[in-house]
């Protein structure tokens, strides 16, 4: 008997949790479209990357769905929200690696890091970053639409390195740290010789080995110096007494 009247108890419970519930009909794609483009031309990106997201976890089968992640990343993007977009084109990589538009995701990723690189005296991990997604860019689509800037991005990153590079490196030499100063500028003449940062690479190695006295070394480096760059003007300060660094 008790077990009957617990059972009658149970479905009464189930039966007013029931009536009590709302059925929540989804928003149909066109009007959350809508809004969200509605949104995004009133510049309002941060509201308009909502909606688009609604969209795209709503209706995740649609055709439109990889659309939306794209619309949403550019949305965030818009609006400074540059780890939210990196995040939206992560999910878009991921759910959509064979899609069209995948050349334009890596893109505006890359540009996500590219708008936050700074300062050369400080940490260059944004623009290691950037430079990462624009050569997978250059060299999984080369005759993408986006190529092209991308190659453009890549140039000023590497110059924007080989400047943090050499800013330590003038500063080891100050400290006399030759060892650490010659390391760094190697690496300029190695990763970013086609930088604006390689004259001055060559000229700073001849200062570092005559401070050591490795003349061979010295020679070498200056022959390097006037055979690539024969009218620059750290080519010209070799013909000056190299007993003295330089540090402009």
């Amino acid at each position: 008997m008790k077990k009957f009247f617990l059972a009658l108890f149970l479905i009464a419970s189930l039966a007013a949790c029931t009536s009590k519930t709302e059925i929540v009909a989804e928003t149909p794609l066109n009007e959350i479209y809508q809004t969200a483009y509605d949104e995004f031309n009133d510049e309002k990106y941060d509201k308009a990357a909502v909606e688009f997201l609604k969209a795209e976890s709503q209706y995740p089968s649609s055709p439109w769905a990889s659309d939306a992640l794209i619309m949403a990343a550019y949305s965030q993007y818009m609006d400074d929200d540059f780890a939210g977009a990196i995040l939206t084109a992560d999910r878009f990589m991921r759910f959509h690696p064979g899609n069209p538009n995948v050349p334009y995701v890596l893109y505006l990723r890359g540009m996500c890091y590219y708008r936050q690189v700074s300062d050369v005296r400080r940490e260059p991990g944004m623009s290691a970053y950037a430079l990462q997604q624009f050569q997978q860019l250059v060299d999984r689509f080369p005759k993408s639409p986006y190529a092209k800037n991308a190659e453009n991005k890549i140039l000023i990153l590497k110059n924007y390195i080989a400047g943090k590079v050499m800013y330590t490196a003038r500063n080891d030499m100050k400290k006399e740290n030759w060892t650490s100063a010659i390391d760094r500028l190697q690496s300029i003449i190695t990763d970013a010789q086609e930088t604006v940062m390689t004259p001055e690479a060559l000229y700073r190695l001849t200062e570092c080995y005559t401070a050591i006295g490795l003349p061979e070394q010295v020679a070498g480096y200056s022959e390097m110096l006037r055979k690539n760059f024969p009218d620059d003007k750290w080519t010209k300060k070799l013909d000056k007494p190299v007993n003295k660094m330089e540090h402009d």
